[in-house]
């Protein structure tokens, strides 16, 4: 009975009209067709999903061997005198990003998506870079 309630609580019907429809599809001679295009539905959805996840993947390997390789390049050696405040510097700026990257787990913001928003708006020509606005 609670999967029943909790089924008609999301679906917003009657608990009668969930088990209606349950014995309805068991008695029904095209349940198991219905039970396969369902399950197809399903499939397709996962499929995407996974593609889109793909995506993304392959956006940040990229972003982050294009930022290593630019880093590497830019990023002049320290002398030894300086290499003990350069440490404590990337400390406290490690933490930082810490503290941010777990903020914006924590809101459900996520940098792929401002990125596909974005190129998405440069795209269509709605907005062109500028100073202000990289």
């Amino acid at each position: 009975m609670k999967k029943v309630e909790a089924l008609a609580l999301r679906r917003n019907v009657s608990k009668s009209a969930v088990i209606e429809a349950a014995v309805a599809s068991f008695l029904s001679a095209d349940a198991s067709e219905r039970l396969e295009a369902v399950f197809a539905r399903r499939m397709d959805k996962l499929g995407r999903k996974v593609d889109g996840m793909d995506e993304d993947l392959a956006i940040l390997g990229e972003t982050l061997s294009l930022f290593i390789r630019f880093w590497l390049t830019v990023t002049p050696p320290l002398p030894d005198s300086a290499q003990a405040s350069a440490r404590a510097k990337g400390a406290e700026r490690f933490d930082g990003f810490l503290q941010s990257l777990g903020r914006r787990l924590a809101t459900g913001d996520r940098f792929l998506k401002e990125l596909s928003r974005d190129v998405d708006v440069r795209r269509d020509g709605r907005a062109e870079p500028t100073a202000d606005n990289p």
